[in-house]
């Protein structure tokens, strides 16, 4: 297995925070569909959607 220096991983911004992150092994198979940096922004960021539809 080769080794990727740090520096060059893939990085998003998250949807929630606006915060870079960069990618995690365990993000390996689903990395595109991965929107927030952590548990935090995920929950925060649900609930923000949810209010921010109209009636």
């Amino acid at each position: 297995m080769k080794m990727v220096k740090k520096s060059n991983l893939p990085t998003k911004i998250c949807v929630t925070c606006a915060r870079p992150f960069v990618w995690r092994k365990k993000w390996a198979k689903v990395w595109d569909e991965v929107l927030y940096c952590s548990q935090k922004c995920r929950r925060s960021g649900a609930s923000t959607q949810i209010d921010s539809q109209p009636d």
